[in-house]
């Protein structure tokens, strides 16, 4: 225990710590145990002796008048002392001066030994599973990978990424798809909390939007040196998604960078996703051209955002022919959903009959002059 402090770089480096933050861990570990072995009342002190290399326990005792009030304190007498007593120690003490005594855990036998290697096993795990929790928080949002190693009833995949294992909930998994142990998969952290019984907990997703996004940023150069953004996404996991992008260099384009030679870099990102078709839309801060460039494959002929009474944007009112309403809709809707989702306005699909009647007319034209013609040669 003497030479305790000959172990603090052994520790930092076996755990990843920092070294002091092991002796800050140490001195709190060594007050605590002080507290414990000697009185629970008494202000302790650790500081360490470079030379010795030993930890040194002081109590300090703050010097009082007499008829000071606090004495009479139970709670906070103990960290102090009467002037009167404090010159029985040393004739030339003052007020408010602060007399240090030096204790030795060594001195408390074996129950104060045990309790110091049980607060330092304690605080030593509590700054690793800070170091994890605060790493892994700066994680949420990000891609990562790991090693399956089971699969519950409740069929929650539970992963092994470096040091930690975390979970894969089936609400988080991409419809129809199945892991066993040994796979390695892909996925972004989605939560990270802290209990006090069972951990840190790691949440993982590979339903979110903020997946694509990330793999996407590792299938495409463009994306992940910034000269193409992805400002906004929007999916249905497994089935499809619509992803708006923005070039900040005027000789790149945005969709093409995305979708690659013969689309080889999208679809290497849908295999990942299980088949999912990935809609790639140019970014425009203009809502009515968002909005038509959202509902493609459909033709949109004419666009009117509608505002709320605090002059908010409510909803997107979306004129279309008759016969491009189905692929505005999508199959079960999920066009349009996407598009909702991506644009955030309640879209309202009209028909527009107006060029079907124009075309209607000119047929009607037409026979009649051709009904014309013949009168006039018959």
């Amino acid at each position: 225990m003497e030479k305790i402090l000959d172990i603090v770089d052994a520790i930092a480096h076996e755990k990843g710590l920092k070294p002091e933050q092991i002796k800050q861990a140490l001195k709190t570990a060594f007050v605590q145990t002080a507290k414990r072995v000697i009185n629970n009342k008494f202000a302790f002190e650790a500081n360490i002796d470079t030379d010795t290399k030993t930890m040194i326990i002081v109590q300090t005792i703050t010097v009082v008048a007499d008829d000071n009030e606090i004495l009479k304190d139970e709670e906070r007498a103990p960290a102090f002392i009467s002037i009167s007593d404090a010159r029985e120690y040393d004739d030339q003490v003052e007020l408010e001066d602060q007399l240090q005594i030096e204790h030795k855990l060594e001195d408390y036998g074996r129950t104060a030994a045990a309790s110091l290697h049980r607060e330092i096993e304690y605080h030593i795990q509590r700054l690793v599973e800070d170091d994890i929790f605060n790493k892994y928080k700066s994680k949420v949002g990000s891609l990562i990978s790991g090693r399956v190693t089971r699969v519950d009833d409740a069929n929650t995949t539970y992963v092994e990424v470096d040091e930690i294992r975390a979970i894969l909930p089936m609400k988080s998994r991409i419809k129809g798809e199945y892991f066993k142990v040994g796979d390695h998969i892909k996925a972004v952290v989605r939560r990270v909390n802290m209990d006090k019984e069972q951990g840190i907990q790691i949440e993982l997703s590979r339903t979110s939007p903020k997946f694509l996004e990330e793999l996407l940023s590792l299938e495409v150069p463009e994306i992940s040196d910034g000269t193409v953004i992805i400002e906004r996404s929007a999916r249905i996991p497994g089935e499809r998604a619509k992803i708006a992008l923005v070039s900040m260099h005027p000789q790149v384009d945005a969709v093409g960078a995305t979708v690659g030679v013969k689309g080889v870099r999208i679809n290497a990102v849908s295999k990942e996703l299980i088949g999912e078709n990935i809609d790639c839309i140019e970014y425009t801060s203009i809502p009515e051209l968002f909005v038509s460039r959202t509902m493609s494959p459909a033709i949109i002929s004419h666009v009117e955002i509608i505002k709320n009474e605090a002059g908010e944007n409510e909803k997107a009112i979306v004129t279309l022919p008759s016969d491009q309403k189905s692929k505005a809709i999508g199959k079960s809707g999920i066009n349009i959903r996407l598009a909702s989702m991506l644009t955030g306005f309640n879209i309202e699909l009209v028909e527009n009959d107006t060029a079907s009647n124009q075309e209607s007319g000119q047929i009607e034209e037409s026979k009649e002059s051709v009904d014309a013609l013949k009168a006039l040669f018959s």
